[in-house]
């Protein structure tokens, strides 16, 4: 049974129902309908994951398959990751669903039809195997998460986040499609494999190099990579609950999934011997992209936003790893991409249940209420030390094969890099822990918008809903569990070492080969600096978390100087993230012209 088209089918046709009928829907029946049609989701897609760890599955719609090597009609090419991914969508989906069931400005069955439409274009994209398809897909799931994060319409903030999350990624969204439009000019194709195949075949020109920047930018915007990022924060900051969830553990991922698979499918055989340059100017986009992450989630009062900076902060560490082009790199990246897209979705379910039981996400104010909450605290905690990238938590393992491939490749300079990045967001979540559920540190009322303090869950205050707890509690489980997993890495490795060989690839789509046997990876086992780098994180995230609780306690002028100097540090940091959607564009057209740069030396 052909399982890869109900995954995207089934979710449409549920939200096709629920808008036909949406005069006579009532809220339990659109919850009902949309949470069934995501178990199937998950269902579909845990299949194929089990049926692509041998090799890439191949559909073709309507049974237009290829004729003299040239696709005639649209396929999708699933392999171990895509299905992956979808699954771990989809599983994001259904905690979504299930938290929702208590928001109280559900307006049915609209909000769910848009999730339903939001999961089925993450699905499609993971699964195509045709260029033009996956940009329908990501603009589907795109055009979605513009509703659901200005679906609270009735305030200012929702409005004006949405339409910088919308003017951004629709930018970025030009810059793919014209990018598509150059390899089509000069392939003929849009299916990944017949442009892999032809592309070697015609000249390694500036063309070539100008429609893969264009492409790799237009899913940077949609990663949120420095300096595309602006529109991040100031989405994640008015979005529902729910859908907080969703993006940090899986949208932004998306974008770094995409540019991995338009390399090794599509441009690694024309461009192969501009490995090396590429590789550098990847890196040092992940290296920036981690830092500024990890210094603005620092700065943050407004817990969503520290949530939203800590999302591009990792994505900056994933595109290290896949700007390795090793193995080892896209492995460690794929394991850190479920287990922190799993742990940071635990924290925004957490941050869900402080705002209902408190009626706010502001650090300062909820340091008022003292001590209490102890359970959402213990989770909340549990999220940090992930962030910490601790034994045995999945992000371990992830950042273990992360350092082995960067020794490999030379970039043992970056190990530093990962250690900072994950002490100041995993600092910036224990200061925020001790401040919201022991009351520590300096906090008073201040000023709050109305995003900040308003209620997104039914019922009073006094208790937990089930419905919230639940489910964060089983996501972050899961971010546990990824780590205790006996043979999970090495499988990562398999898929990796698969994901990587586009010849088998092409072999697989257009002649319908089977794809070559690859010898089992050996146990894997992490090495002591592992450990050593990891007690060195834990004990930069307590200093960080110390320093955000207690230091307005040290006086002296040593400490003066040091606050002076790091206030005009990050002053100039601050003023970029201004909210203004014109300097956004202007710092995504800057950023366009400085990776064209960057590509244009690198890849010539």
């Amino acid at each position: 049974m052909d399982v890869a088209p109900l995954a995207v089918a089934v979710p449409l046709l549920a939200a096709g129902l629920l808008t036909a009928i949406a005069t006579r829907v009532n809220r339990w029946f659109a919850e009902v309908v949309a949470v069934a049609a995501t178990l199937a989701v998950v269902t579909f897609c845990a299949i194929l994951l089990v049926r692509t760890t041998s090799g890439a599955e191949v559909y073709w719609f309507g049974g237009w398959e290829m004729h003299r090597g040239i696709a005639v009609g649209v396929s999708f090419a699933v392999d171990a990751f895509g299905a992956g991914l979808a699954t771990l969508c989809s599983v994001l989906m259904v905690a979504a669903l299930v938290l929702m069931w208590r928001y109280r400005e559900t307006d049915p069955p609209h909000f769910q039809t848009l999730m339903l439409l939001f999961l089925s274009g993450m699905v499609g994209f993971c699964l195509s195997g045709d260029l033009f398809n996956m940009f329908v897909f990501f603009e589907l799931m795109s055009v979605a998460a513009f509703a659901l994060a200005g679906y609270k319409i009735d305030e200012d903030e929702a409005v004006e986040g949405s339409l910088n999350f919308a003017v951004t990624n629709t930018i970025g969204s030009f810059l793919i499609l014209t990018g598509i439009a150059l390899v089509y000019g000069r392939t003929g194709a849009l299916n990944l494999a017949q442009i892999s195949e032809a592309l070697p075949n015609g000249p390694s020109d500036g063309l070539l190099v100008v429609a893969f920047c264009l492409l790799a930018a237009g899913f940077f915007v949609k990663a949120a990579v420095v300096p595309f990022h602006f529109w991040l924060a100031d989405a994640y900051a008015v979005a529902p609950t729910p859908v907080c969830l969703l993006f940090a553990g899986a949208m932004s991922e998306l974008g770094i999934y995409a540019v991995g698979r338009i390399w090794f499918d599509g441009f690694a055989d024309a461009l192969a011997v501009h490995a090396d340059g590429l590789r550098a100017v990847l890196v040092i986009a992940g290296c920036l992209t981690a830092l500024v992450g990890g210094v603005m989630c620092v700065l943050q009062d407004h817990i969503k936003r520290l949530l939203a900076f800590a999302t591009i902060a990792y994505v900056g560490l994933f595109l290290i790893g896949l700007a390795l082009l090793t193995t080892d790199g896209i492995a460690g990246a794929a394991v850190y991409i479920v287990a922190d897209g799993l742990g940071k979705a635990a924290l925004f379910g957490a941050a869900g249940i402080v705002q209902h039981r408190r009626r706010s996400v502001s650090q300062r104010r909820l340091r008022c209420y003292g001590p209490g909450l102890p359970f959402t605290g213990a989770l909340w905690v549990v999220g940090a030390l992930s962030f910490a990238a601790l034994p045995p938590f999945g992000t371990f393992l992830g950042k273990s094969l992360l350092e082995e491939g960067l020794v490999k490749e030379g970039y043992g300079w970056v190990i530093a890099v990962l250690i900072v990045t994950s002490a100041l967001t995993a600092g910036a979540v224990l200061r925020a822990a001790g401040g919201i559920f022991l009351g520590w540190g300096a906090g008073g009322p201040r000023k709050a918008t109305e995003e900040e303090t308003s209620p997104e869950e039914e019922g009073a205050p006094e208790r937990t809903p089930a419905v919230l707890f639940i489910p964060t509690v089983l996501l972050a489980m899961g971010a546990l569990a990824i780590g205790l997993v006996p043979g999970l890495v090495e499988a990562f490795e398999g898929a990796a070492e698969r994901f990587a060989d586009g010849s088998s690839y092409v072999a697989t789509v257009l002649r319908g080969a089977d794809a070559p046997a690859i010898e089992a990876a050996p146990s894997y086992s992490a090495p002591m600096s592992a450990y050593v780098y990891s007690a060195l994180t834990l004990a930069g995230a307590l200093l960080v978390a110390a320093l955000g609780l207690f230091g307005y306690r040290i006086q002296g002028s040593i400490a003066g100087a040091v606050t002076r100097v790091g206030q005009r540090v990050v002053a100039p940091m601050r003023a970029l993230h201004s909210g203004h959607i014109g300097d956004y564009v202007a710092w995504l057209v800057a950023g366009v012209a400085l990776l064209g740069g960057s590509f244009a030396i690198a890849l010539q």
